[in-house]
């Protein structure tokens, strides 16, 4: 078999294997865990025992992949993937803000999101090389995918004309050609205009079908009902009954019983020169048997509410068919370029279980809201690879084996140069100075936290008072992750003692070795969020976003310009009632959708016991970005 080869396959005469760091999940938010508790689900009633979640994971699929191999090699029934196709467009998105609430006009307008510096670095990696670097990212992920696949398991490659020969020889070496199930044309756009004029229109995709077995494999039969036009021109002969037929000719090795039998159903039509044909009813007509290629399925209407805004947007109707074709209720199905959520929504809507991934954080947010608004949808759970995924890089990068602290203090140093500050030595808490403030560097294993921030502050001043020392502006706090108390109880004993303190968020950026080689790393402040608690009566809460600030540093201008009022900010926002771990539950939400733009600003709650809670309040605004907060309430 021919092989396709590309620089980079191999290495020291070995193909270059993928990365099969297995790393542990964090739960950040479960979503709609009532369900779960009121209803048995479809998966307690097809009999399984384990508890499942489906999964909706943010990460590099790079290192989500591995990570699900301990739990999920050989398990995952279904396999559908649309990768990037080399358009520069597959992570850009048309987002909406939202009216103003105070004024009478509709004050709404849309705006294009530009992909996210990790987006762009993942599109760089995918294509910085051209064929070379794309042949070996989806070398890579197919290796991953196919461990993940069970022994009865399909995948479905979804590509266009730029790289579908790349993939179709990737795919025949990894799967083996007798693995290959067919080549689905699926005309996608009907060509219109110019350029049909000039050149032959492209107005395709092929979707490559591959299983794991060459016949112990999972296949439903799909019947892709006739067109009217079709059924018109075809079955347009009418019966003395007045039902309308097409006829075919009769086999000469038709029994006469059979025949007669025919004709005792009036399904024998008798030709003016006597010859016998037999009579198939439009009426019976229930379609054909799917085939290799696909011209009934068409992309959502733009006005459609099942438009998300995203450019590479798949039908429905298109992940209806395969999922129905190659799995069954209860089985697993996988999609790691999670996008809109297509996959995950129609699985989900067909009662499979699912797991799905991005990379992009709005593409996680757009899922999640996507995924609410189906009717009785299963409870599912947010993740990533958080503080382990850091863990890693910290101990890659700046390995030393003889001394923890000296690999804390290289990565301290690492990150205040890439904040362009001066680190410094001999301190707990203050590691660097940049332009007369003071800096604090978080670990990369937990939140900044009110006592970090009081340490910090008590050393501040304990400096400060040194007369050589002129950093007396206040302190940065570079922190992957921060207490959802900071912003505010934080920053009022900072006030208190006469600090100015601000939060800065280290960007996942740092982790890629391309961005920070490019000097692509920025620093972002924390938004600050406003909330008010009232008791109404009895064990009964009312909780009241009042403010919601947003630092614009990588805002585009045209949103800042058309948001008159903070609520236009959020896109979605969500109450724990009662917050006792390290996950979020998601037990009250309230979201913007393109039939119901209006976004509630006010909750309320009744709990069952007296006491005390902590309520904590997630906020997400129109590009992705979450804020959380916490709150003491007394009932």
């Amino acid at each position: 078999m021919a092989e396709l080869i590309w620089d980079g396959k191999y290495k020291d005469g070995k193909k270059t294997a993928p990365v099969k760091i297995a790393l542990p999940f964090q739960t950040i938010e479960t979503v709609n865990e009532s369900v779960q508790h009121d209803d048995r689900t479809i998966f307690a009633q097809i009999g399984t025992e384990e508890k499942w979640y489906n999964r909706l994971i943010w990460g590099d699929k790079k290192y989500v992949l591995p990570s699900l191999l301990p739990e999920f090699a050989g398990k995952i029934n279904l396999i559908y993937i649309d990768p990037p196709f080399d358009t520069g467009a597959n992570f850009s998105f048309t987002a909406s803000i939202p009216d103003n609430p105070e004024t009478e006009t509709d004050e709404s307008t849309q705006f294009v999101k530009q992909p996210s510096l990790i987006e762009q670095k993942a599109y760089r990696d995918t294509w910085g090389k051209g064929n070379d670097s794309y042949a070996q990212w989806f070398y890579e992920t197919a290796v991953l995918l196919r461990e993940l696949l069970a022994d009865n398991g399909s995948i479905y490659v979804h590509c266009d004309w730029r790289v579908n020969s790349y993939i179709r020889l990737i795919m025949d070496e990894l799967f083996g050609r007798d693995c290959f199930q067919g080549q689905i044309t699926w005309r996608s756009m009907t060509p219109s205009g110019f350029k049909g004029k000039t050149s032959l229109g492209k107005s395709k995709d092929d979707i490559f079908y591959y299983t794991r077995d060459t016949s112990r494999f999972t296949y439903y039969p799909q019947k892709i009902p006739y067109t009217p036009e079709y059924l018109r021109e075809r079955f347009n002969k009418v019966d003395e009954d007045g039902r309308f037929f097409k006829d075919e000719k009769i086999g000469t090795a038709t029994p006469d019983t059979t025949i007669e039998k025919l004709k005792k159903q009036k399904r024998i039509y008798v030709t003016s020169n006597g010859t016998l044909r037999i009579k198939h009813f439009r009426d019976e007509a229930d379609g054909y048997y799917m085939d290799d290629v696909w011209t009934d399925i068409f992309h959502e209407n733009s006005q459609s509410n099942l438009r998300t805004g995203y450019a590479t947007q798949k039908p429905e109707a298109l992940l209806d068919r395969i999922i129905k074709a190659s799995s069954k209720e209860g089985d697993i199905v996988l999609d790691c370029f999670c996008g809109s959520g297509t996959t995950a929504a129609v699985a989900e809507k067909l009662k499979r279980k699912w797991i799905t991934c991005d990379l992009g954080r709005f593409a996680i947010h757009t899922t999640r809201k996507r995924l609410l608004g189906i009717e009785s949808v299963k409870p599912f759970i947010v993740q990533n690879l958080g503080k382990y995924e850091r863990q890693q890089w910290m101990a890659s990068e700046f390995d030393n084996p003889d001394s923890r602290i000296e690999v804390e203090k290289t990565y301290r140093r690492f990150i205040i140069e890439l904040y362009h500050g001066e680190a410094i030595n001999g301190y707990a808490w203050i590691h660097g100075i940049k332009a007369g403030r003071m800096i604090h560097v978080g670990t990369v294993e937990a939140p900044i936290t009110v006592e970090d921030i009081k340490s910090c502050i008590k050393e501040y001043w304990q400096m400060v008072n040194k007369a050589e020392n002129k950093a007396d502006k206040g302190i940065d706090f570079l922190g992957w992750e921060f207490a959802f108390d900071v912003n505010q109880t934080a920053k009022e004993y900072a006030l208190s003692n006469k600090v100015d303190i601000r939060f800065k968020k280290i960007p996942r950026e740092v982790l890629e070795k391309k961005a920070v080689e490019q000097g692509d790393i920025k620093f972002y402040e924390l938004a600050y969020l406003e909330v008010k608690h009232q008791k109404a009566k009895s064990k009964k809460i009312t909780l009241d976003l009042t403010n919601f600030i947003v630092p614009t540093d990588d805002i585009p201008e045209e949103v800042q310009g058309n948001i008159t009022h903070w609520s236009q900010w959020i896109d979605y926002w969500a109450i724990d009632w009662d917050y006792q771990d390290d996950t979020f539950h998601n037990q009250w939400q309230s979201y913007r959708t393109k039939q119901s733009p209006k976004l509630l600003l006010s909750a309320e709650n009744e709990y069952e016991e007296s006491g005390t809670y902590t309520v904590v309040i997630k906020v997400i605004d129109l590009l992705g970005n979450d804020t959380t907060k916490s709150v003491q309430i007394e009932v």
